[in-house]
């Protein structure tokens, strides 16, 4: 299930939830059923994405990181399927409760267009690496994590709860997808030797250096973005408190630069727990 990501995938509907609780009452199991939603579906493109580069041959010895299931063995073909079914069933069930227990009920304007996003979200979960043309192997990966861990998590997250939607959220789910985005490219830059051989990615389309000015480009934009949020949607000194993170975020570049390749591997969870303490820390300094 590749829990090391799960944080990531949580840190946007939680800043997304958390900026609706400053000024809406949200009962907590809709916010029980939105943080459950988000997880399966990060345990949905986990598993997908293991079963594709398993069957493109992505997972070979070149490539760096801790071994998968299915590669180690553990799991064979057939019970990756299964179990990928069983989670499109959990990402529905979880989905439509979240949506029945915010709304009172699925069929309406609301409940129906996050019926389609939701579809959506499991569409994109699943081919990232699986299907005939997966998007994940056509340099595509960068814009859909921008999309499905920055913008739909935190402003869906907000609407969802708030039944409304807050325009200047736009600047928090940049953030945190520009953040995402990082943690994808780091990814990429530590396999870049294995990823030729079947996929496109950034780092190969734009060489190594290219890639670390490209990654410096992501976090700072989005700790810019983010602080732009503070000054013109916030009041005082408390809201800041996220910028507590910010040593994590100098030392995570100067990493970046200064580590080679292979051992890159480190940079990739020191990024994911950097980004869910921002949006901790973010969502707790709009409350106090």
């Amino acid at each position: 299930m590749r829990l090391r990501t799960l944080p990531l995938s949580t840190a946007g509907i939680m800043l997304g939830v958390m900026l609706a609780v400053r000024d809406n009452d949200v009962p907590w199991h809709v916010i029980l059923f939105t943080v459950l939603t988000t997880i399966s579906l990060q345990i949905l493109s986990n598993m997908s994405n293991e079963l594709g580069d398993y069957l493109s041959g992505t997972d070979g010895d070149g490539r760096q990181g801790p071994a998968y299931s299915m590669e180690s063995g553990a799991l064979t073909e057939d019970e990756m399927r299964s179990a990928i079914r069983i989670l499109v069933l959990v990402c529905i069930i979880f989905g439509l409760a979240m949506i029945r227990s915010s709304f009172g009920t699925v069929f309406c304007i609301a409940g129906e267009s996050l019926v389609v996003l939701g579809g959506l979200a499991i569409w994109a979960a699943m081919h990232y690496t699986l299907g005939k043309h997966p998007y994940g192997y056509m340099g595509l990966g960068d814009l859909f994590v921008f999309l499905f861990f920055g913008l739909v998590p935190v402003m869906g997250g907000y609407f969802v709860s708030a039944h409304s939607i807050d325009w200047l959220t736009v600047l928090p789910a940049s953030a945190i997808g520009l953040f995402s985005v990082g943690v994808l490219n780091v990814n990429n830059m530590r396999d870049m030797e294995s990823d030729a051989k079947t996929r496109v990615t950034v780092p190969l389309l734009i060489g190594l250096k290219r890639a670390r000015i490209y990654h410096t480009i992501l976090i700072v934009l989005g700790w810019l973005l983010m602080l732009a949020y503070t000054a013109l949607a916030a009041d005082g000194i408390l809201p800041y408190i996220y910028v507590a993170t910010l040593p994590l975020y100098v030392r995570h570049l100067v990493c970046i630069w200064k580590l080679p390749q292979d051992k890159l591997d480190p940079m990739l969870p020191m990024l994911v727990m950097s980004t869910f303490g921002l949006s901790l820390l973010a969502g707790l300094g709009v409350l106090i």
